[in-house]
């Protein structure tokens, strides 16, 4: 008898609500995070350039991603390439989403979030890590880029380098430009190329 109005009460549960789900998805991801178990933390923010993708490792900043990248596909990725232990976890990357605000508002001109380059190695990686020292509002070619690497005949495998870029934004491709003056290749598209270099301009 008892069993059967146990079963009638459960019945009677409301749904969650898309809050209730949300509470909960944070409660995981911190208690998966305080348990060491979160190798990936990610959230998607709104912008002027349209949603990005965010993603954080425990050594920093991993991956910024365009939507016309694919957001889902992106995240499969990660997982395939660096860890399955992959949540929505906003807290970790809030510093991150806080300094991109400000620079969309001109009021940033650099970033200062530590940054985990995993995804890059090699020739790749050492590009890379040369594109912070071009200064914001400024641009260089990507011969200029190789020569500034040490290997001025790589400018191919520079445009390679800023077209497979892990962190656009954090680490500013977008100021690699053609000798000619011209946009060259983007991960987020032409457009938004030239939106971020008026950006700077205009700051």
């Amino acid at each position: 008898m008892n069993a059967k109005k146990h079963d009638i009460d459960l019945l009677n549960v409301p749904a969650p609500t898309a809050a209730d789900l949300d509470t909960l998805r944070v409660r995981l991801s911190e208690a998966a995070e305080h348990a060491g178990l979160l190798d990936i933390a990610y959230r998607t923010v709104d912008s002027p350039v349209g949603t990005l993708l965010l993603a954080a490792t425990p050594a920093g900043a991993v991956r910024v991603a365009y939507e016309r990248e694919g957001l889902d596909d992106v995240l499969t990725i990660l997982a395939a390439r660096l860890s399955p232990r992959i949540l929505t976890a906003p807290r970790r990357l809030d510093p991150l989403a806080r300094q991109l605000e400000e620079y969309f508002a001109g009021k940033r001109k650099r970033f200062d979030v530590p940054v985990d380059l995993a995804l890059a190695t090699g020739f790749r990686r050492r590009v890379l890590e040369y594109l912070p020292l071009i200064s914001y509002g400024h641009t260089a070619s990507y011969a200029g880029v190789a020569s500034g690497v040490d290997n001025p005949r790589a400018v191919r495998a520079v445009g390679t380098a800023c077209a497979t870029n892990p962190l656009p934004l954090l680490l500013p491709c977008h100021r690699v430009i053609r000798a000619d003056g011209g946009m060259g290749e983007y991960l987020g598209g032409a457009q938004i190329k030239r939106q971020l270099l008026d950006l700077e301009a205009a700051a």
